[in-house]
């Protein structure tokens, strides 16, 4: 058993995380669930599990997952969510893994899923992350959404064998429900660093997003499931750039109105 702390960060999961924790179970002695709020049960299946539950407050993906990695016990962090479970060849590696030099972090690969079918091209097509990575070095930054982990400038990156297996949506209306979640917290982020929602980025954006993943990335060989994701994300792109041009404009007349105030 390697010196590891699993950390999760999760909300309304009761439905997969039971698999996820399976999956995870004999590779380390500290595996660290930080739960902002589920109101579905989840915390009752984690407590099956011999894991540290704990149960906090939302600040976004960036800064919450940086509250729940100082909870862990040890350095080296795998960071995973409610929805990964890992392979047995990446559990072997885990297992055998040698962690000495804290400037090391260990890429990924993933298989996405949508539902039951695994999607072998498109925007989930190769995917791959940085997962494992110490504290002391790497950490990730303050974004709301789309957070990404800052390293150091000698940062030394190795590939690992196996997968984590990303179970991404369970059905249309999960997916859905979390599309539209992503794009309005990404347009606020936008918002936040005074980006613009121009013609072309409402317009043509959605469309050369569907073209890029539907043909250029070949999503069409994955079938029913490669065309859904391909629209899906097309649409998040839309709802992004709208939502941007409302908060843009709703700026602009409150800096008006608070100008005739003046």
């Amino acid at each position: 058993m390697n010196s590891i702390s699993v950390v999760i960060v999760c909300k309304n999961e009761a439905d997969i995380i039971a698999g996820t924790l399976q999956s995870l179970a004999g590779i380390t002695d500290d595996i660290v669930i930080y739960d902002n709020g589920s109101a579905d049960g989840t915390q009752q299946v984690i407590k099956q599990f011999h894991v540290q539950l704990h149960e906090g407050t939302w600040e976004g993906f960036g800064k919450t997952k940086n509250k729940a990695i100082a909870l862990a016990k040890y350095d080296w962090i795998l960071s995973l969510d409610a929805d990964e479970a890992i392979d047995s060849q990446l559990r072997k590696a885990l297992m055998d893994l040698d962690v000495t030099d804290p400037k090391t972090v260990f890429d990924i690969s993933f298989q996405s899923f949508l539902g039951k079918t695994r999607l072998k091209f498109g925007e989930w097509g190769g995917d791959h992350h940085v997962r494992l990575f110490n504290r002391k070095e790497v950490h990730w930054n303050d974004a709301p959404v789309h957070e990404e982990l800052i390293f150091p400038a000698n940062v030394i990156t190795k590939k690992m064998e196996g997968s984590v297996l990303h179970y991404t949506m369970k059905d249309m209306e999960d997916y859905s429900r979390k599309m539209l979640g992503y794009a309005m917290l990404n347009a606020r982020k936008y918002h936040q660093q005074g980006k613009k929602a121009t013609w072309a980025k409402i317009k043509l954006s959605p469309g050369f997003t569907f073209f890029n993943y539907y043909f250029l990335k070949l999503g069409f060989l994955d079938g029913y499931a490669g065309y859904v994701c391909a629209k899906m994300t097309a649409w998040y792109t839309f709802l992004k750039y709208s939502r941007l041009k409302e908060l843009n404009q709703q700026s602009e007349v409150g800096s008006l109105q608070s100008g005739k105030t003046s």
